[in-house]
């Protein structure tokens, strides 16, 4: 059974930093993409950040220049790593996985199968 544990979220000052991590387990694909998410109140869930398993890395960008997305396949876990936090960044955010490459359409939320709870990140000015 494939598990998603998104970690790290909190609260913090604008300009501030926080690492999310995403512990997975079950996940035997040799092949994979791993992204995260996000979702703020009353808006739809958007693609910040992917990862596939050759080290391909795509980000949204919102996301280009202030969060860094990587893996550490030893610990079957991915990060990702927000910086210079706006209040715009305050959403909950989730880890999502499928069994092929990321490609062009890595933000696509009907591509993923498998999903996490999600962790929660404000950042208040």
């Amino acid at each position: 059974q494939v598990q998603l544990v998104e970690s790290g979220g909190g609260s913090v000052q604008a300009g501030g930093s926080l690492r999310l991590s995403c512990a997975v387990s079950g996940f035997t694909y040799a092949t994979y993409c791993m992204a995260w998410f996000r979702q703020a109140l009353g808006k739809e869930r958007e693609g910040v950040a992917g990862i596939d398993s050759d080290g391909s890395i795509s980000y949204a960008d919102s996301a280009k220049g202030r969060f860094t997305i990587s893996k550490d396949n030893a610990k079957n876990t991915v990060y990702l790593q927000l910086s210079s936090l706006k209040s715009e960044d305050t959403a909950m955010y989730y880890c999502a996985a499928h069994y092929w490459g990321c490609g062009a359409s890595w933000w696509d939320i009907s591509q993923y199968t498998f999903w996490g709870r999600g962790t929660q990140v404000t950042v208040s000015s």
